[in-house]
């Protein structure tokens, strides 16, 4: 009992998002060239340009697609028997998956590598849990602010996630796989010894495989939610055009290497670090998050279209700052906002509709950026500034704060 009084919560959750982030950034800088560069043996020699972007498009939509129907069930179980349970179910799947995907890379089995997404997709619920985790130890002032601590969570694994990958790259691509492993494994340790239990179940919800098509009906019948749920989806669905498509971007315009879109990726999330660790928890509880979005999220959509401009790749340099600030004021705020229209008891509902939301906000722009970069390769950049400028417009014009308010419509 001692022990546990010791423990600091929302450090024990920082920890466990930066070690998951820390993976994740890992294999960002290989994870495109491994699909659309010819020379590496996973996809057939045979396969053009244009063929190889598509098959990447579905591979990065794998994951998304598989957490739409696994988040919700997870949700489920972590209000029906507590968050750390659950969370160290979802990290075995994030460390069963990156081996796997290792293996996918040393034997160049294409197929393989899609399983090996697709399991961590499915159980890949670590990031939903801490933030319901997050959101039992937070009121309604200190939410946004909390968020944005996890944000930098984000931002702390992205600087050093890339540059990592990048250099471990260079010797096998299937090392910073088993590094990215070594780590998920790493964090089943610290989640069992570390990881305080937020929450006591007092509701036992159904548990579906199809409840992510329920949580996004309910996201509608919600009449307090409806707007900003619409809001975030293309948030997440613009944002999502840029990111999966930004390395084969870079590779298109630049010729980059996995080096090179390392290091990219991890000044990104400096910027990150700095907005989420600064900014965001300075402007906490002396701006409302609303009156933040409505300058944030159409200052991302510009920012995007920026990285058009530069003629050499060190000059998305000078753009990163802009998206890594806008991105990291945004995402809390939502994230806050939705949280909000909860009580203590569903926020592992509410998260669950809104993973579900941003689940399936991620799984169809990497399909669409796929054909469409067959026309252009700048053309994702362009769909993800036009998605979130529409979202600013509905979030302008609709949105209306109420808070703790949950009233669902019969349908």
């Amino acid at each position: 009992m001692e022990q546990q009084t010791r423990r600091n919560p929302i450090l024990s959750i920082f920890i466990t998002v930066f070690i998951d982030m820390l993976g994740v950034g890992i294999i960002i800088p290989i994870f495109a060239p491994l699909i659309v560069q010819n020379d590496l043996g996973i996809v057939p020699a045979h396969f053009s340009k244009e063929e190889r972007q598509v098959i990447y498009g579905f591979l990065a939509a794998t994951f998304s697609i598989f957490q739409f129907f696994g988040a919700p069930i997870l949700g489920a179980l972590a209000d029906r028997h507590g968050r750390k349970r659950v969370l160290n179910f979802t990290l075995v799947g994030t460390f069963l998956g990156y081996l796997l995907f290792a293996s996918a890379v040393h034997m160049k089995i294409l197929l393989l590598v899609f399983l090996a997404r697709a399991i961590p997709g499915f159980t890949g619920g670590n990031i939903s849990i801490a933030l319901a985790a997050l959101a039992d130890l937070s009121d309604d002032k200190s939410k946004a602010k909390n968020f944005g601590l996890i944000g930098m969570a984000f931002g702390l694994g992205f600087i050093l996630g890339p540059s990592i990958g990048g250099i471990l790259s260079k010797y096998d691509y299937s090392y910073p796989l088993l590094f990215t492993a070594f780590l998920a494994f790493i964090n089943i340790i610290l989640v069992y010894v570390q990881f305080p239990e937020t929450f006591k179940p007092k509701t036992v919800r159904p548990i579906s495989l199809m409840a992510g098509f329920h949580n996004i009906a309910k996201a509608f019948s919600y009449t307090n939610m409806r707007v900003i749920l619409l809001v975030l989806f293309l948030f997440a669905f613009g944002f999502t055009f840029f990111t999966q498509f930004f390395s084969v971007f870079m590779i298109n315009k630049f010729n980059a290497t996995t080096q090179q879109i390392g290091y990219i990726f991890g000044f990104s999330g400096v910027c990150m670090v700095l907005t989420q660790g600064g900014l965001t928890r300075a402007l906490s509880g002396r701006v409302l998050p609303e009156q933040i979005l409505r300058f944030t999220i159409i200052g991302l959509g510009i920012a995007l279209l920026l990285t058009l401009l530069p003629t050499t790749l060190y000059g998305l340099f000078a753009v990163q700052p802009f998206i890594a600030m806008f991105q990291g004021l945004t995402q809390p705020n939502i994230t806050s906002i939705v949280s909000s229209l909860g009580t203590s008891e569903n926020q592992g509902e509410i998260l669950g509709i809104q993973a579900s939301v941003q689940s399936l906000a991620f799984a169809i722009p990497p399909i669409l950026a796929g054909l469409i970069s067959t026309i252009d390769y700048r053309l994702p950049v362009v769909a993800g500034s036009l998605s979130l400028l529409i979202g600013w417009l509905i979030f302008i014009f609709f949105f209306k704060p109420q808070y703790h308010i949950v009233k669902e419509t019969v349908i």
